[in-house]
Formats: structure tokens, sequence, C-alpha cells
């Protein structure tokens, strides 16, 4: 599609091609664009609205909310409350899901979101972002239910995040590929930038919180270590590390320029009871479905994201995804 063309022509143009289209997934789609406005301005101006710092609250994980977490996630209720598209909404933010109507019936999906993802970094000036995940209303249901959103990766109908960034970005996938529109300010538009986007298979670059190295199992200190011998280890080239803590800008370096990102479980998030530290239906899924449109792999170490079926909607998990031939050589060493 032309390059400049504007994020609802199109989603549009795409549906042409669905047998029985309504044009609410265009309507849907729509509204979450208008909320990604709405919270890059606010975390554009920053303090000069007063949006930064904590909002001296916890959310369901008993982490620390910063103010933008709260206002974040209420700009996307406000988006999504009266289009009729949205039947319910689950988010990082809320201990249950929020039910936008009665009539289940006229509703076709259901919206997964990280309002503000890597907030944590919001009060130095660092990139965050608003990651999504839609699946479809089940077949017959009348009353939503939170079991009706715990349904593996594979089912999403669409996933995507915005970058907030020097410049703002919507990377987009709706299973036919991932592109990437950039917010044209002027005139409040987002315009595609990029199409058809592929990772390639190969990296020199790895991202990972290197302070718990020594609580990383077998697998992920065997991979880090082999990348740290460079040229002379048996990858035979020498590696570059990064880490910026948001998963967002992790995720869009490496669908622009390659890479491996890698939030593993330890023993550490073990004994604590946790599988992992990131959050499957909010972050894992729908970065992984973006991963793999690209040409990429998203595996929990033991097997493929995208069929991991869940149990809770605050589940956490293991996280690897990115150059594929990388994923590859990690998913082996956990199989060995």
């Amino acid at each position: 599609m032309r390059i400049g063309t504007t994020l609802t022509n199109f989603i549009i143009q795409n549906q042409r091609d669905i047998q029985g289209a309504s044009g609410t997934f265009t309507g849907l789609l729509n509204d979450i664009a208008v909320a990604c406005k709405r919270i890059a301005d606010l975390v554009n101006k920053g303090d000069l609205v007063n949006v930064l710092g904590s909002a001296d609250s916890e959310n369901v994980q008993g982490e620390q909310q910063k103010k933008l977490d709260v206002i974040s996630n209420e700009l996307m209720i406000e988006a999504l409350r009266h289009n009729g598209h949205v039947a319910a909404l689950a988010s990082e933010e809320m201990d249950s899901i929020c039910r936008f109507t009665d009539d289940v019936s006229r509703a076709r999906y259901l919206l997964l979101c990280d309002p503000l993802d890597g907030s944590s970094n919001i009060d130095v000036n660092v990139s965050v972002g608003t990651i999504f995940s839609v699946l479809r209303v089940p077949e017959g249901a009348e009353e939503i239910t939170e079991e009706d959103f715990l349904r593996p990766g594979a089912e999403q109908v669409a996933a995507g995040y915005c970058l907030y960034g020097p410049s703002t970005m919507l990377v987009l996938t709706t299973g036919n590929g991932v592109s990437m529109f950039t917010l044209n300010r002027d005139f409040g538009e987002f315009l595609l930038t990029k199409s058809n986007v592929t990772i390639a298979a190969d990296t020199c670059e790895f991202a990972i919180n290197m302070s718990n190295h020594r609580h990383w199992k077998e697998p992920v200190r065997r991979y880090i270590e082999e990348c740290l011998q460079g040229g002379e280890g048996p990858c035979g080239k020498d590696f570059n590390m990064r880490w910026v803590a948001s998963m967002v800008a992790e995720v869009h370096r490496i669908l622009t320029r390659g890479g491996i990102f890698m939030y593993p479980g330890d023993h550490k998030l073990e004994s604590n009871g946790k599988a992992g530290k990131l959050r499957l239906m909010y972050e894992a899924n729908p970065m992984a479905m973006l991963i793999e449109q690209a040409g990429g792999g998203a595996i929990t170490g033991e097997q493929r994201m995208l069929d991991v079926e869940p149990t809770e909607l605050h589940q956490r998990v293991p996280v690897i995804l990115g150059s594929r031939n990388e994923v590859e050589r990690i998913g082996r060493y956990h199989q060995q």
C-alpha cells in the first residue's frame, strides 16, 4: 500500500478483502488511535501539565502506579466505552475486566491493553508506549466474563503498540504482516511509513537485564556467556548489548534492525511464586504476534508464546523474542 496512506484508509482497504466486514473493526482501531494520540500529547507535555511522578497507588500486581498509568487507563476506557464495538476491556492497571455493554450480541471484540508500558522511565524522559491486543467475542456469549479473555495468543485478531518517542509511531498487525504509522502532528493523523516489516533471521545484538545474571537458569546463562565470548566463541561473531527497560522500545528496535530480547524466568522470580516478569495477556501475546508476523520467533523457553494456554488474567511468563535463528538456538538449549 502507498506510503503516506492514513491509518483509517489502510484499515478500510484491508477490510475490503474480508467477507462480511461491517466496518466495526475500522471503528475499533480508530478509537484506539484516538486514545493513543491523547496519551502521546500528555507524554509530550510531561511536567508542563503535571502528569509526571507517582500516583501514590498500586496496581493489581502490587506495583507503584505513575500518574500517567492511571490517566492512560482512563483515556483508553473513555475512547472505547461508547463505540459499541468492544464488549469489555482488560487492562494491566485494573483488578478485573471493565464491561462496556450488556447487549453482547452487538459487540464483536474484546480488548486487552497495557496503557503505558515502561512507565518507570517516564520521569527520566525515556520512550514509553501503549500495547494492545484484540480478541473476538466468543460465539454465542450472553455475558462477558474474565474467562472469555483467557485464550491463547494464536486467537488474536490484531495486536500492536504505540511508541511515544522522538516521534509517535503506531505499529500494527491484523495477521497479514506488520505495518508502521507515524503521527503527523500538523493534522493529527497516523500515516503509513513502513509496510511489510521483516526481522533479519540473524543478529549481533541482545537485550537482557544483566543484573539478574546470578539468578538465571542454565540455558539462559549458557546463551549469554556464548554471546559475550564474541568471535572467539561458538557464535563466531561479536555481540552488542542493549537494555531500555521498556518492552515497547525494545521490540521496536528489533522490528527496525533485528535483535533478541529476553526477560526469562529465573530462580529469584520462582522463589517469589512468579513464572516470569512480563504479563502474558497484555505484553507477551501482542508482541509475540507482531514478531512472528515480521518473520521472527517468540517463546517462553519451553514453548511457542502464542500457544500458551492462559490460566489467569494477570498471568506472568518468561519472554524470549526476536531474530528467529537466535530464538531457536536458545530454545534448543532449553530442550537440552
